[in-house]
């Protein structure tokens, strides 16, 4: 096989006037923030110092791949698999992207070295007059030259020494100053297997580079070929798969500026709505606020108007008390001290006054109560565009004063659902407009007072209250009717409970003729007849009430209750539908 020496992939060159052949990420390891010491590759395509991996901490984990994770580039897809197993695993993380690095059975250091790396870090050393690097031989001295031929870094000393060795004679030396704008100047590849050779054949079977000494050891009748014939093939297949990636980079991109804007307008509106919020929540607290005052001035006006009530009373009992006790104190003294001539002398004036002070009028309670109810739950309407809540009642109901209403007070059927309506007033006969209050109800027949009938009672939250109940069967019921344990105005009452309302079995016709199309044998409850044999009545003849009644009862009123009892003719054999 012979090597054919010729620029590859456009790796060799100068680079344009002012371009840089690298940066601090592509130099610097992201962990220690120097430049790059046997720079490892990940899996990941990151690039970290190998001293800074020594230093991560590892942890287990578990392998069901089958076979040894190889993270290497010297690994082989073509390697014959182990029998699936539970393989016991050493990784790290990332400490770039905290993706999982499953490390080789030979640790850190089986790791790719990084050569690309390695060669940005010593252009970046070359940009910096020279500082940092050493001779490749005496690994002392300053570098000033470079062996093109070897391809390695010499000092002053180690350089001359190169010159006078016969084989290293012609070899091209460059100073170094003259390398600053080369693209690649690092150093040969040597063999990890076989450190004096350099790698320069590649085993297509164990699809790694390799060196001479390989290719007739280990990999010997392996299809081997210099790395200048296979990189076209391999790295086209890098490329095509670069191809396949960099749409997907797009796309990432364009997604990742949609989250961006969508971020952006989330926190917008997020603005927008927490503005709303504090201009909807500022509104109702001043709306509360506002209610809160008027509540606290309505209160106010109620304590004030009922102390007036209550000193007023006071005071008019307090004056109609001391003339009392006057006119008592003075009746008892004339009784017990005056002559019987002072005592005829006074009587009239003192039985004037006496009586007149029996005749006064006044209440034995006070005016006013107490009661001030402050209900949270009951609307108040709107303040400020706001639905509030929250009202101050002082009605009190009074029982004598609640009244009943309905049309089943005093009747109701046999198993049909009947009820009325308690309304709760006050004192002054008004609605107390509220609910709340404790309304009992109970209706027991009058035979069976011990089998009440279930009630039930529905608060309407407006100072009345639903009562229904559904008696069982026909009788005398009584209704008792409590609010705060007293016996409201009617109560208790009575109800007469009917049987249950009887359909109409027939129809209702303006005679037996008509709604049976002339059937002879049609009867009607009203008796009627007519000749030729007819059993049922016809308009004009015997028996015919002369208005439209019911076929089977005979009543008058189409919407009423059937009141046939049976006889010698069945419902049966009257008319029951109407033929036509």
């Amino acid at each position: 096989m012979a090597e054919k020496r010729r620029p590859l992939l456009g790796f060799v060159g100068k680079l344009p006037s002012g371009t840089a052949a690298g940066n601090s990420g592509k130099t610097h390891c992201p962990l220690c923030r120097g430049l790059f010491e046997a720079p490892r590759l990940l899996p990941c395509l990151h690039t970290v110092c190998t001293t800074c991996l020594e230093q991560l901490e590892p942890f287990s984990v578990v392998d069901i791949r089958g076979g040894e994770s190889d993270t290497s580039s010297e690994g082989s897809i073509f390697q014959e698999l182990k029998p699936r197993a539970l393989q016991p695993q050493i990784g790290i993380l990332c400490p770039v992207c905290d993706a999982q690095v499953d490390l080789p059975m030979g640790g850190v250091k089986a790791l790719t070295i990084d050569h690309l790396a390695m060669n940005d870090v010593m252009l970046e050393s070359l940009r910096g007059e020279g500082q940092g690097l050493v001779c490749d031989l005496c690994s002392d001295r300053e570098v000033e030259k470079r062996c093109q031929t070897c391809k390695a870094n010499l000092c002053h000393f180690c350089c001359q020494a190169h010159r006078r060795q016969k084989k290293t004679t012609y070899h091209t030396m460059v100073d170094l100053k003259d390398l600053k704008g080369y693209s690649q100047i690092g150093k040969p590849i040597l063999c990890p297997a076989h450190p004096a050779e350099e790698l320069r054949l590649f085993c297509e079977l164990c699809d790694r580079p390799v060196c001479r000494d390989c290719v007739v050891g280990e990999h010997r009748e392996h299809p081997c070929d210099f790395t200048s014939n296979v990189i076209h093939k391999h790295g086209d297949s890098v490329r095509e798969l670069l191809r396949g990636t960099q749409p997907h980079m797009q796309a990432l991109e364009e997604t990742l500026a949609q989250i961006k804007g969508t971020n952006s307008a989330l926190q917008e509106r997020v603005k927008a709505v927490a503005a709303d919020i504090r201009t909807f929540s500022e509104g109702y607290i001043k709306a509360i606020e506002e209610h809160r005052d008027k509540l606290l001035k309505q209160l106010e006006d109620i304590r004030v108007q009922k102390e007036n009530s209550l000193q007023l009373q006071k005071a008019q009992l307090e004056q109609l008390l001391a003339d009392m006790r006057t006119g008592v104190e003075f009746t008892e003294h004339l009784l017990a001290s005056g002559s019987d001539l002072e005592i005829l002398i006074t009587k009239g004036v003192v039985v004037e006054r006496l009586t007149k002070l029996n005749k006064v009028e006044y209440s034995a309670h006070p005016g006013v109560n107490e009661k001030i109810v402050f209900s949270p739950k009951e609307k108040a309407g709107l303040c400020r565009g706001y639905e509030v809540y929250g009202a101050i009642n002082t009605k009190e109901v009074d029982p004598a004063k609640c009244v009943l209403q309905g049309e089943d007070l005093h009747r109701a059927r046999e198993k049909q659902p009947a009820s009325f309506t308690v309304l709760c007033k006050d004192a002054t006969g008004e609605s107390v407009g509220r609910g709340g209050d404790n309304v009992q109800v109970t209706v027991v027949p009058k035979d069976k007072k011990d089998s009440p009938v279930k009630t039930m009672v529905h608060d309407n939250k407006d100072g009345t209250y639903y009562v229904s109940y559904t008696p069982k069967e026909p009788g005398t019921y009584t209704v008792l009717v409590c609010v705060k344990e007293q016996h409201v105005q009617g109560s208790p009452f009575t109800v007469t409970v009917r049987k249950r309302h009887r359909s109409h079995q027939g129809v209702f016709h303006c005679c037996t003729f008509c709604s049976s199309g002339g059937q002879k044998t049609a009867r009607c409850a009203c008796g009627g007849t007519m000749p030729g044999g007819y059993l049922g009545c016809g308009h004009g003849h015997k028996g015919h009430p002369g208005r439209p009644h019911w076929s089977c009862c005979g009543k008058f009123t189409e919407k009423s209750e059937c009141t046939w009892a049976g006889g010698q003719s069945g419902p049966w054999s009257l008319l029951r539908t109407v033929a036509f």
